[in-house]
């Protein structure tokens, strides 16, 4: 799985930096947004580590924004949010994702049906709202979409969601502009738990579904990081190996103090 990166926005045309595990300093460069040095000159630091990626509001900076909402001191993002600062548009970006089988634009899913997978709103017109994916759903302006976008430029039969043998699948249905997923302009794409996708620029959704019984220990999306894996699980045996004799010899250690008790408490 590719890295995740943060695309920088501006006007001189787009560039990425690769975040690697770490403190990165962002502020302003090049008549836009680049990576600084530590100090004064930070807007804002992307911390990158096992449980994810932070991104903490530098000293005295003001009107930063995730998605939207202002930020004054810390945030855990995910992949496809956009952070606002000083203006420019910062967008932490995975990799490509997967794209379902060719087929007709109106071709129907398998049927499956799993009311715990969803789609909720996290802004936009459907904001706090979830979508069962029991059934397909369309995405569009038309008076008959599930998930309406009255928007007058919007598609009336924007896109279409639907969960095929557990996947979520989403479809576009010719739309001009396509949607955006995990940051990336897509048509077709498989989601996955926890991805976002965003019509109209503003109606942003994530993915929600159980986790499946095979997972480890969640890693975020597009961090590789088997190494640590690898140590935390070793970590977890050796304590487990060390565990049941430290008990045995507490027990014993205890037992040994009732008898020295009872034994010169009796004398």
């Amino acid at each position: 799985m590719q890295p995740l990166r943060l695309r920088f926005l501006h006007d001189t045309g787009p560039h990425e930096l690769t975040l690697d595990v770490g403190m990165h300093h962002v502020g302003p460069a090049g008549g836009g947004l680049g990576v600084v040095e530590e100090g004064p000159g930070a807007l804002a630091c992307f911390c990158v580590d096992r449980r994810g990626v932070w991104l903490t509001v530098g000293s005295g900076a003001r009107g930063v924004h995730v998605n939207g909402r202002e930020v004054r001191r810390l945030a855990m993002l995910r992949v496809g949010d956009s952070v606002y600062l000083d203006g420019h548009e910062v967008r932490l970006v995975g990799g490509e994702a997967r794209v379902p089988p060719a087929a007709g634009p109106d071709a129907a899913g398998d049927g499956a049906a799993d009311p715990r997978v969803v789609l909720r709103g996290l802004g936009g017109r459907h904001h706090g709202r979830s979508f069962t994916l029991e059934m397909p759903r369309l995405v569009g302006r038309a008076a008959s979409a599930d998930i309406r976008i009255d928007n007058p430029a919007f598609a009336d039969r924007h896109a279409r969601l639907e969960l095929v043998s557990g996947e979520v699948w989403l479809r576009d249905l010719g739309s001009d502009e396509g949607s955006v997923v995990n940051g990336e302009r897509v048509r077709d794409a498989i989601l996955q738990p926890g991805d976002q996708v965003v019509f109209d620029a503003n109606d942003r959704f994530v993915v929600e579904a159980p986790m499946r019984e095979a997972a480890q220990d969640p890693l975020p999306i597009g961090i590789v990081d088997d190494a640590g894996r690898a140590s935390g699980a070793a970590g977890r045996a050796s304590g487990s190996r060390w565990r049941l004799p430290l008990v045995l010899l507490a027990a014993v250690l205890i037992a040994m103090l009732l008898g020295l008790l009872l034994l010169y408490g009796a004398g």
